[in-house]
């Protein structure tokens, strides 16, 4: 059971069928599913203001029976009423899955019909964009000297990785799936790169990218063929992005970054430092790959000022 402060604000508005079937439910979620203590809160908290709502919605503290026979109907006002008490998209969404857990359970002790609940779209999701890093602290998460591996050839790959990303603005399964062979030319001006859908994209190579894999191709110790991955881990295989991921961190640390300070954090340092140097939305979309120039505009964090700067500058009228 989830200990509950004994007042009149945590007292759960439900028949005691219904009382007594949420108890065993929350024993079950922390003896058999071993949720953390803050989710069993969390769960035990949202279920309680959804009977709550039920009272006032049904005129009398709701029954067994009553959550039973939930309406999609039902779901909805009840979203509708907690956003209007100023609840945001992720806890609706967090409120939702409580209520679905709760009758998911019900329904497998065939004591309800979770259908409405599983039918029930939860709010859409803010999109949630990592801030972009300073050109200083970019520029010294891509040094090789500022990484952090005792083994010269593995810093020599991270810096590459990462300068791939801020140079380059690719994501980071762009980078590590890169061929063997790729990058060899030094005097290459651009490199074509697939993305999601298995779009192509032409993107331009920087001086200090060929630099920097040409150092990581020198230090390393494996033999960086055509039809294997340019990238390799310690022990010769494929890189995984959890690998860098993980050495970011220690960065973080070390350099005194802030928390959102990762991979995909230069990606979008790429964009925002080109569109603050004068760069247009349009080439920036074709840069990173996005199928819509809207996406670009969140991406970048475009605020109405910047795009009517854009406008004065290159309209002939303007």
């Amino acid at each position: 059971m989830v200990a509950q402060p004994q007042n009149a604000e945590f007292l759960v508005s439900a028949r005691p069928d219904l009382i007594a079937a949420r108890e065993e439910w929350l024993r079950s979620l922390k003896s058999t599913r071993r949720l953390a203590a803050n989710t069993l809160e969390a769960y035990e908290r949202d279920t309680r203001q959804f009977f709550q709502f039920l009272t006032g919605h049904l005129a009398e503290p709701p029954s067994l029976k009553d959550v039973a026979t939930l309406r999609i109907a039902d779901l909805r006002s009840y979203l509708a009423r907690r956003r209007n008490d100023g609840a945001g998209a992720r806890t609706l969404g967090r409120g939702l899955a409580g209520i679905r857990s709760f009758l998911r359970h019900l329904e497998k002790q065939g004591m309800a019909n979770a259908a409405a609940s599983i039918a029930m779209r939860a709010p859409k999701q803010p999109k949630s964009l990592p801030k972009p890093l300073t050109t200083v602290d970019a520029r010294r998460v891509v040094e090789k000297g500022e990484q952090l591996n005792e083994e010269s050839w593995i810093a020599a790959r991270n810096a590459a990785v990462l300068t791939l990303l801020y140079g380059c603005g690719l994501r980071i399964s762009e980078a590590l799936n890169l061929d063997g062979a790729a990058l060899r030319d030094a005097s290459a001006r651009s490199i074509p790169i697939t993305g999601k859908g298995g779009k192509t994209r032409m993107v331009p190579l920087l001086p200090i990218v060929h630099r920097a894999v040409e150092e990581y191709r020198t230090l390393c110790p494996y033999e960086l063929e055509a039809g294997k991955p340019l990238f390799r881990g310690a022990r010769g295989g494929e890189l995984h992005p959890a690998i860098i991921q993980r050495d970011m961190q220690k960065m973080r640390g070390a350099l005194g970054l802030p928390g959102t300070a990762t991979p995909h954090a230069l990606r979008h340092s790429f964009a925002t430092h080109l569109l603050g140097r004068g760069g247009d939305l349009r080439t920036i979309q074709e840069l990173l790959g996005h199928a819509s120039l809207s996406t670009t505009q969140v991406y970048t964090g475009v605020d109405t000022d910047r795009l009517m700067e854009i406008y004065d500058k290159a309209h002939p009228r303007a």
